[in-house]
């Protein structure tokens, strides 16, 4: 019944993360809720007033913007790095391998170090790339070069608009816009998305 999660903002628009209608209602209980935008998705009732004798009812749209959040300030700051995860690489990546170029599921998958750990590389956005299992066990200790492999696309570091698109699972049209409206105008996810 609550399948789509909630995009929060802060009150500047900055997208922070995604919450579950419960957070949603604690922000709205707490009086955090600065504005509400996009689809209407839930409506919550709760109890009777004894007094007048009227139900209460919260609307729950599929965008709140919330008072209070310093965090988007460090998030919206050059130089944030979001934490690294497979799920949110592979996402990225579209699950490909970059090194075949053929789609797979998350359970196929793996990280590649394009400059692998023992050789210097680092643990990073800009040093990892989504590749199959075969691909990474051929590539092994090398870097593509040496294994003969090519990338079929550069590794990039995500800012936090893209990231928090990254962590979603069912975005709605309307929440989907209000991202890409945060995306770097050259990012390589606006090709990808519609």
């Amino acid at each position: 019944m609550f399948e789509h999660r909630i995009l929060r903002t802060d009150v500047s628009g900055m997208p922070l993360e995604w919450v579950g209608y419960e957070e949603a209602v604690r922000y709205y209980y707490l009086e955090q809720v600065a504005y509400a935008c996009g689809s209407t998705l839930y409506q919550i009732r709760g109890g009777y007033n004894s007094v007048t004798g009227q139900r209460s009812v919260l609307t729950l749209n599929s965008i709140i913007a919330t008072e209070g959040a310093r965090q988007a300030l460090l998030k919206g700051r050059i130089g944030y790095v979001p934490p690294l995860s497979n799920p949110t690489l592979f996402r990225r990546d579209a699950n490909v391998c970059l090194y075949c170029g053929k789609r797979f599921r998350n359970a196929e998958l793996s990280r590649d170090h394009v400059t692998p750990v023992s050789r210097g590389g680092f643990d990073t956005w800009n040093n990892v790339v989504t590749a199959c299992k075969r691909c990474n066990n051929h590539k092994g200790d090398r870097s593509p070069e040496q294994a003969g492999m090519q990338l079929i696309a550069v590794p990039f570091t995500p800012t936090h608009a893209e990231y928090v698109y990254l962590q979603g699972r069912r975005i709605l049209a309307d929440q989907m816009e209000f991202l890409k409206s945060h995306f770097p105008r050259r990012s390589p996810l606006r090709v990808r998305l519609p």
